[in-house]
């Protein structure tokens, strides 16, 4: 791997994915109850980690990575400020706005061979990985104590190891950067449709889950999407197998996850602006729609290669 691509490809990373763990943390710290407020606490702690986290990789960024990373809306979307300011006004807690407004003023840059640079980036990435190290942790704690009935919270189960599913393929892509491995591009995309189909279609049982029972219309299309993505999904692990070719699992879940980015786009829409029911905090919608961004940019690069 050149010093230009571990320095583009490691701050990519952490502007997607380390604001995705501070969410987390988040939505961690928000469902539980209020006996449990040392693990409020510790939630909290990470958040704010992150925090600190991803406010290096933004400094660090501009001028730096490129141009179809900050216009995939996976960084941060047209709403994320909006759905801050809303949570905030919701939860009290205190999401730091002035990254989501440095983060969608970076720049994009070309070559980046930069020795100094590189060395920090080095350092952010070993931050990062004792950090979502931790995190880990932490979920495995509280999916552990959630499933034996020990810890209540307002969070699915499958939610927390949907996250902690997301934080592991966060700390292998950090611990692939520092080892400077090169990519195999088709095992890649392999293994990431596999992945991102399944969380696509858990998104949309989360978001089917969490709608008022009166949004009928709403549920019987989440749901429509989540059974989609569990065929994809099934399809990619075929893939996996040379059973079904790659080209056509891409093709399929391309076209799928572009009409779901434009479900979710609605979706963010209506809850900001108090026309759906449910009891999904406008974080948590913003935060889906950038998974999907996101995966939309791995698919067109897969589709390219």
């Amino acid at each position: 791997m050149t010093s230009n691509d571990y320095i583009k490809q490691s701050l990519a990373l952490h502007l997607f994915f380390a604001r995705i763990m501070k969410e987390h943390s988040f939505f961690l710290e928000a469902a539980f109850t209020s006996k449990d407020q040392n693990l409020i606490n510790q939630a909290d702690a990470f958040r704010r980690a992150f925090d600190g986290l991803l406010t290096d990789a933004v400094s660090l960024s501009n001028g730096v990575v490129s141009q179809d990373v900050l216009s995939s809306g996976e960084v941060v979307t047209p709403y994320t400020m909006d759905a801050e300011q809303a949570t905030i006004f919701f939860t009290g807690v205190a999401i730091p706005t002035s990254i989501t407004q440095s983060a969608a003023g970076l720049a994009a840059g070309g070559a980046a061979n930069n020795p100094a640079l590189e060395q920090r980036v080095h350092q952010l990435n070993e931050d990062a990985l004792k950090l979502v190290g931790g995190l880990i942790q932490l979920k495995i704690s509280i999916l552990t104590n959630v499933l034996s009935c020990k810890l209540f919270t307002m969070n699915y189960p499958l939610l927390i190891d949907h996250i902690l599913r997301e934080a592991r393929l966060y700390q292998s892509m950090l611990q692939r950067l520092q080892s400077r491995t090169d990519v195999n591009l088709q095992r890649e995309a392999f293994e990431q449709e596999a992945f991102w189909n399944r969380i696509m279609a858990e998104h949309m049982k989360f978001v089917r889950g969490l709608l008022d029972p009166t949004e009928n219309d709403l549920i019987m299309t989440a749901n429509e999407f989540g059974n989609q993505f569990d065929q994809l999904t099934a399809e990619a692990r075929q893939a996996m197998d040379r059973t079904v070719p790659l080209s056509r699992v891409t093709s399929d879940s391309l076209q799928a996850t572009k009409e779901l980015k434009a479900f979710e786009t609605a979706g963010v829409q209506g809850i900001l602006e108090c026309r759906i029911k449910s009891i999904i905090i406008p974080l948590l919608a913003d935060h889906v729609l950038r998974e999907s961004n996101h995966y939309i940019r791995l698919l067109d690069s897969f589709s390219r290669a």
